[in-house]
């Protein structure tokens, strides 16, 4: 039988719990905000194209939440300060309006718009002070309309009143203001029934996640974060509470039995985490399917995926199917998804065309179709058996860096999806029951692991991290002793344990992630556990009312996300802000020379190596005392020619008298750009380039990985030097070279 290649999207669709179980306040607005431009277009979009199937997993804590602003119970200071009459704004709000009003991807969302751009403009060449000090009524007035319209869909732009609010622009009312509320909460009214309705009609399936998102096999034990990674350091108390695991299922599954009138069928574990301890619950609560990351597959199977330079999974016979989990306790499907076409969705393809990045995908999903063609081995031009391609990714936060909210690219998409004869998209549930798995698993071979690098480490192991397991255990064992406080006595006590055990506090604690809002989230983790207490009639921990950090601007940190700058020379806040960056201070260098350059900046995605140096305030370094910049980088696992660096009177010592095998030189007196490759002899031989640089306020690079030829998921050591007329001045990192891997 001839199959085409099967593709299932399965769009993640999450936010924490921000109301706080203490004093019952939202203290953040992303339901709210995400709510109106994210969750229903994304769904609305699909129903256009009624050939195409695809899986969406709705949280608990994220329906909850939509519920509480559809009926008028959730109020956060954002929205309080909307709906306030700009003259009784206090102070603090005022400072709080310019301070976070902004609060969105300036290229796609606010430079659209010229009254918002006129307005973050102010705020960031004048600074916050000038704008306290300068802005009248008016200017907040429209920043506060302009923050809540910016974050309404362009699905929704041809909508009569929401096309007259744009034509407006400026000088809006509090009336005006009332009504983009109102027109939020429409929006936000629609999203469950919607949900619903189209998987009624067969076009989607909805999932759930455990009740408020947390990290299963961690609640189960803390130990299984040993797994992966068996020298990691744990908290002082272990945590061991399968029952909770329990708890959040049951949960998950009542909630969404009762808005979608049905059982749900498969499960998304929270952060694709899963260990065998954690199935026999998921089974028991009758689900049928749970997903996971390629990484967890690579470790359970002993497989390491490898790509080609196109990114084709040369492993694709083992990747691209459903699996059947075996246990004791009965039998559960797992599929794993291709981490590198999510991430290809999620970080990379904002920063290209619509149109290229939708042809890009075909061309992937092409290329594996006849990798597996070629693996059947038959001669045919169709496929053999029903091969499953999984691309499962976070379904909100990407798209605000697309051009209008991603739907010019995902109408291209779909087109060519809806228009191609080798390719179907399917719902999992669907595939599954047509398609059962013809590959089994032993569920205790299962890896221990989630969909970062196939661990734990996002959540465990950094002192801080741990030092918040440790709070959460103390508040378990107290819970624990009151035998009496059950879910039914004290639900109280349940919602605020179930809440602090929620994965999104452990992500931004400690090293590794970072947003303007981490003081917010320690602020609400801690309220949680407060909360707990206080429902069991115990006294508050002191350490409860401290934060669990310090929360300042590190000055040196590693890249915590993919980034697409725009290289104009600029150093545009936003486009560097998951970059890593390296502070250069003190005397250093030739004849103990100050450093000409202050900050390194670091970060790639799946096009670009992207590099900025920034030179002290008020000095402008380059093309006088910085002839030219050297980027010089070697691949520790590739034996290949390696030579030395092509400078005069450079220090003989680490890292400088390593052996390189690329050298990209900014020659800023030319305003050119030369790029070699090692040969044998010791010798230098020109290569072309594309890669591109600027010059303004600092130094922009981008260096496509296309020129280097490697393969995804090689490791490269970087070294950045600075010279004069061929004679060594500086380089950077001093110590040991940076390291970059390709996606």
């Amino acid at each position: 039988m001839a199959y085409p290649l099967h593709i299932a999207f399965v769009w993640h669709q999450h936010q924490p719990l921000y109301k706080s179980c203490r004093t019952g306040q939202y203290l953040l607005p992303w339901v709210r905000l995400h709510g109106t431009k994210d969750y229903l277009d994304l769904i609305l979009v699909l129903a256009k194209y009624p050939r195409l199937k695809q899986t969406v997993n709705l949280v608990p804590s994220l329906i909850l939440q939509i519920e509480d602003y559809v009926n008028g119970v959730a109020l956060d200071p954002y929205l309080t300060a909307a709906l306030t009459p700009v003259e009784q704004l206090t102070d603090q709000q005022r400072w709080f309006i310019i301070e976070h009003f902004f609060d969105a991807h300036h290229r796609t969302m606010i430079d659209p718009h010229p009254r918002y751009r006129e307005l973050y403009e102010q705020r960031q060449t004048e600074g916050a002070v000038w704008c306290w000090q300068h802005w009248h009524p008016q200017d907040y007035g429209d920043l506060l309309a302009w923050h809540n319209l910016a974050w309404i869909d362009p699905f929704y732009w041809q909508e009569e009143e929401v096309s007259q609010w744009l034509a407006q622009g400026r000088n809006f009312s509090l009336s005006d203001r009332q009504r983009i509320i109102s027109k939020q909460r429409d929006i936000l009214r629609q999203i469950v029934p919607q949900h619903r309705a189209l998987q009624e009609a067969g076009q989607i399936e909805v999932t759930t996640t455990p009740y408020t998102h947390p990290i299963l096999p961690l609640l189960v034990d803390t130990d299984a974060a040993k797994v992966a990674v068996p020298q990691i350091t744990l908290p002082q108390h272990r945590f061991q509470y399968p029952h909770d695991v329990s708890r959040h299922l049951r949960r998950s599954r009542v909630l969404y039995e009762h808005y979608f009138g049905c059982a749900p069928r498969g499960l998304w574990p929270s952060e694709q985490s899963v260990s065998p301890a954690i199935l026999p619950a998921i089974i028991e609560q009758g689900f049928e399917w749970i997903c996971s990351d390629e990484a967890v597959l690579g470790w359970t199977t002993g497989t390491y995926f490898h790509r080609n330079e196109a990114g084709v999974v040369q492993e694709a016979a083992v990747l691209y199917q459903p699996y059947r989990l075996t246990t004791s306790s009965g039998d559960l499907n797992i599929i794993f998804r291709d981490h590198r076409l999510s991430d290809l969705i999620g970080f990379t393809y904002s920063a290209i065309s619509p149109e290229t990045a939708a042809a890009d995908l075909i061309q992937q999903l092409e290329g594996i179709r006849q990798h597996l063609l070629a693996y059947e081995g038959t001669g045919g031009t169709a496929l053999e058996q029903p091969w499953l391609v999984t691309i499962a990714l976070d379904g909100e936060n990407c798209w605000e860096y697309y051009p209008r909210d991603g739907l010019p690219f995902l109408e291209t998409l779909y087109q060519l999806l809806s228009d191609h004869p080798h390719l179907q998209c399917v719902s999992v549930a669907e595939y599954l029951q047509t398609h059962p798995p013809r590959a089994v698993l032993a569920g205790e071979s299962l890896h221990s692991g989630s969909w970062i690098d196939g661990n734990f480490c996002t959540w465990i192991g950094d002192p801080v991290k741990n030092k918040a397991w440790d709070y959460l255990a103390a508040a378990r064992q107290a819970l624990e002793h009151h035998p009496d406080a059950t879910e039914q006595a004290n639900p109280a006590a349940w919602e605020a344990l179930l809440a602090a055990e929620g994965s999104d506090w452990f992500w931004w604690f400690g090293e590794g992630h970072s947003s303007n809002h981490d003081a917010m989230f320690d602020q609400l983790f801690r309220e949680h556990l407060i909360a707990l207490y206080e429902a069991l009639g115990e006294p508050v921990p002191e350490y409860l009312n401290e934060p669990l950090e310090v929360h300042e601007a590190k000055d040196t940190y590693p890249p915590q996300g993919f980034i697409h700058p725009q290289i104009d020379g600029r150093g545009d806040e936003q486009d560097w802000n998951f970059a890593g960056r390296i502070h250069i201070g003190g005397n250093r260098g030739t004849m103990h020379r100050q450093t000409l350059i202050n900050r390194l900046w670091y970060g790639v995605d799946h096009l670009n190596i992207y590099m900025r140096l920034d030179a002290p305030a008020q000095k402008q370094p380059f093309g006088t005392e910085i002839g030219t910049v050297h980027f010089c980088w070697y691949y520790p696992n590739v034996v290949t020619y390696n030579s030395r660096l092509s400078l005069k009177e450079y220090p003989d010592e680490p890292p400088l008298n390593y052996l390189y095998h690329h050298q990209l030189v900014i020659d800023i007196e030319r305003q050119c750009i030369e790029f070699s490759e090692a040969i044998a002899n010791d010798q230098w031989q020109p290569r072309i380039t594309h890669a591109r640089y600027a010059l303004e306020t600092c130094l922009e690079v981008a260096i496509p990985w296309a020129d280097l030829h490697l393969k995804p998921d090689c490791g490269l050591h970087l070294l950045v030097i600075l010279a004069q007329h061929g004679y060594y001045l500086d380089h950077f990192p001093t110590e040991q070279l940076l390291f970059l891997r390709t996606p």
